[in-house]
């Protein structure tokens, strides 16, 4: 912009406006700073042409002063200082709420909060970058245009917002900090410290330090190392609770507030830093180009979900990975063990499909029809897990956060080859698992179908519909779509099996159950005992095989709805449904090109349904524990070298004998 445009504003510039005029007139100003391609040079070099105007124009420079005193004056610097970036409500529901309201809808420059007026002004990334540029000498100047008169007890104004908005925060962290949620949590050593309870006396002593006239520099010092030592008492006082959080459970909701409290302990020691600097003018510049970024993270749905979803993400992927060391086998007792449970549950799934033909006969509407088929498998997988039998699908969810866990201590070549061992032993169990199932669902569908033929003289299904059932089924289809879509259920319900088991640790239920009296005078306290440990040990395979029964059943329901033909191709289920097709049609199914095809699938449906599940749970448990800079190389070649090798060690385990 020209020299004509940076006079147009600055006549512009009136004390006596309107505050959203005088708003709308700052706006305007920054908005010529940052110019039509922002540098940060340039932003610079145009700063400094607005301040050399005002140099050379004393009338000019007086009426800036005045216009700027005015928005001082009338804006609570306080809240923006003390108060910007954090939460006005402990929910972070809410909090999302308030983030999507300031993201769409527009704010008014009519505002007596300083925040609101911050954003408006400095609402890009850009400003935090050409504010932290500025040198000391171009502070100075701006310091000499815009700084409040000193008051009283020698303290400036800016000296007083800054002791004010310590207080402010202070006073927070101090509620924070006394909140049952947090403070029960706490170790009893930390609460013994008392560290939240000195917070505000500290600051008023600071106050009374920085604005006494005779003050001395050692007892300010003083006063700030004791502030500086609360605070980090407070910090160790909050770290105490993630130990606590290892063995009692972990919401959304605590990990923000903890979260929330320990950003206002480190904002208190910026702004503490602020008071004390003797270079004043930098240290404010640094606070407040962190304040844009903070402003920008404000309007981020994404940063508030994926900072306070990480710790929770960890917790499930840790309890997912507790089970899933359970479904990775070793020695040949544990694969041939794994290869039984797998058949005692293909040969249950058996049943569940011939009972889910026997549902699609019901006349039912399409809600209550996916309903029945998932009260229907959900009552299998369920009666699977009280047999100790498996489900292959349900597993790479689990184990893929123990892989992901195992990753973190790749550190020599011995920690390598143990990685690979475990991706062997967790291949081979996987593929014992689906053979196992699918070798006996398969059979089990053909022989109960070909039982009811017998003890009813009826086929369980039409011929017309077996046909349709293998065409449904067939490879040249959409069924590798729909198996995908299937793992993604099957991640869906091992992080929900993940996410019940933390919230029934976090309630303490299983304390309950054990020590209540209303249920120890019902079931006893030794029964009671039992069946508190019964379920802490076994509600994350309740919830997962619920879970998954439902979204198997009601999720092409749902998606019918929106006209969207989702389905759902769960490998032992298919594997069934081929039985049964089978059965009904006998040996002219040899003939069709349409069982062929279907048989074709069964082998791609069972690895498609492995792969994403454990893809996403694998990605997740990655995140969840900061796993970063791995050595794919090493990994890679360790696994090549197993396979050169011992090629058939990812099938069944050597120096076995069956």
């Amino acid at each position: 912009m020209s020299d004509a445009d940076l006079s147009a504003l600055i006549a512009a510039i009136e004390p006596s406006s309107a505050p959203a005029q005088r708003h709308l007139q700052l706006i305007a100003l920054l908005d010529w700073v940052r110019g039509k391609q922002p540098s940060v040079e340039g932003a610079l070099a145009r700063l400094t042409q607005f301040v050399d105007a005002l140099d050379a124009a004393p009338i000019d420079e007086k009426r800036v002063k005045a216009w700027w005193a005015m928005i001082f004056h009338t804006m609570d610097m306080t809240t923006l200082l003390a108060d910007f970036g954090f939460a006005q409500r402990t929910s972070m529901l809410s909090e999302l709420g308030e983030r999507l309201r300031v993201k769409l809808l527009p704010v008014s420059p009519d505002t007596l909060d300083a925040s609101e007026l911050f954003m408006l002004a400095l609402p890009c990334e850009f400003d935090a970058r050409w504010i932290a540029a500025l040198d000391e000498p171009l502070l100075e100047r701006l310091r000499a245009l815009m700084a409040p008169a000193g008051g009283n007890g020698g303290a400036s104004h800016w000296q007083r917002t800054l002791l004010d908005a310590i207080t402010y925060c202070a006073g927070q962290i101090l509620a924070n900090g006394f909140s049952p949620e947090l403070r029960l949590r706490m170790s009893h050593e930390a609460r013994a410290e008392q560290p939240f309870h000195a917070l505000l006396r500290d600051s008023e002593a600071l106050r009374i330090e920085v604005m006494h006239p005779l003050r001395t520099d050692d007892r300010l010092q003083q006063a700030a190392a004791q502030l500086r030592e609360h605070l980090d008492g407070c910090r160790s006082a909050t770290n105490t609770i993630y130990n606590h959080i290892e063995e009692s459970g972990i919401s959304v909701g605590l990990v923000f507030r903890l979260r929330q409290l320990r950003l206002r302990i480190v904002r208190v020691r910026a702004l503490l830093e602020c008071v004390l600097s003797d270079h004043g003018p930098a240290t404010t510049a640094k606070l407040l180009a962190r304040l844009v970024q903070v402003g920008i993270e404000r309007r981020s749905l994404r940063a508030v979900l994926a900072s306070n979803s990480q710790l929770l993400a960890a917790k499930v992927a840790e309890r997912s990975a507790e089970t899933g060391e359970h479904y990775i086998t070793r020695t040949p007792g544990e694969y041939f063990s794994m290869v039984r449970a797998a058949a005692g549950g293909g040969a249950v799934m058996g049943f569940t499909t011939l009972l889910k033909f026997a549902l699609l006969a019901l006349p039912l509407s399409a809600f209550w029809g996916g309903f029945a088929a998932g009260i229907n498998y959900a009552a299998s997988f369920v009666l699977i897990q009280l047999l100790h039998f498996t489900i292959a699908t349900k597993q790479p969810a689990m184990t893929a956060p123990a892989m992901a866990a195992s990753l973190k201590e790749l550190d020599s070549d011995e920690a390598v080859q143990s990685f690979a061992d475990k991706v062997t032993w967790l291949v081979r169990s996987q593929v014992a698992a689906v053979l196992g199932n699918v070798l006996l669902v398969f059979p089990a569908g053909f022989a109960l179908a070909w039982l009811w033929h017998r003890a009813t003289g009826e086929a369980a299904i039409s011929a017309g519909h077996a046909v349709q059932a293998l065409d449904a089924l067939s490879l040249l289809g959409p069924s590798l779509l729909f198996a995908a879509f299937t793992g993604v259920l099957l991640f869906a319900s091992s992080i929900f099996a993940g996410w019940v088991e933390n919230w029934f640790v976090l309630r303490r239920l299983d304390s309950a159950i054990q020590y209540n009296p209303r249920i120890t005078a019902t079931l006893g306290k030794e029964r009671a005992a039992r069946w508190a440990k019964y379920l802490r040990e076994n509600i994350s395979g309740f919830a997962s095989n619920t879970s998954l029964g439902f979204m198997l059943g009601l999720t092409p329901a749902f998606a019918g709805f929106f006209g969207l033909g989702l389905e759902v191709r769960h490998v032992t289920l298919t594997s069934g449904q081929i039985g049964v097709a089978s059965a009904v049609l006998g040996p002219e199914a040899l003939q069709l090109s349409a069982f062929w095809w279907a048989v074709a699938m069964v082998p791609f449906n069972g690895a498609v349904n492995v792969l994403v599940s454990f893809y996403l749970a694998f990605r997740l448990a990655l995140r969840a524990h900061n796993v970063s800079g791995v050595d794919r190389a090493r990994i890679y070649a360790a696994l090549r070298q197993r396979l050169r090798h011992l090629p058939l060690s990812f099938f069944i385990p050597s120096g076995t004998r069956r």
